[in-house]
């Protein structure tokens, strides 16, 4: 599988943008598909997960009511919605599918190249 993500830019705060990623090959039901993001000098963390199969989602408390995972499964391809951004939400955002849900990096197998989404005036 590979993936790849799209949709960063430079936005005002309080603006919204919407990342896509795209997978290539098949997508089995029981997998997850997630996004993490790495802000400048931190670790990488969790944002939001979705089950592919039943579309069950998660979001950090960091950004619950503010972003929004989804996917397509015509298009092969999860979204992360993220409106009333913030400048703490800089970061470079990347899109992993793992076997089961997890929120441990470690746990995603496949990762796309990551996009950056700058939240700033």
């Amino acid at each position: 599988v590979q993936l790849q993500a799209s949709g960063g830019g430079l936005v005002q705060p309080g603006g919204s943008l919407r990342l896509s990623c795209a997978a290539s090959g098949r997508i089995f039901s029981s997998a997850v598909m997630g996004w993490f993001r790495r802000a400048p000098g931190k670790e990488r963390e969790f944002v939001a997960a979705i089950r592919w199969g039943v579309g069950t989602s998660y979001v950090a408390s960091s950004v619950e009511g503010r972003f929004t995972i989804s996917r397509s499964k015509a298009d092969n391809t999860v979204y992360l919605q993220m409106n009333s951004l913030k400048p703490e939400d800089t970061a470079v955002y990347y899109c992993a599918k793992a076997t089961s849900y997890s929120r441990d990096q470690n746990d995603y197998r496949y990762w796309g190249q990551g996009t950056l989404v700058t939240v700033s005036s």
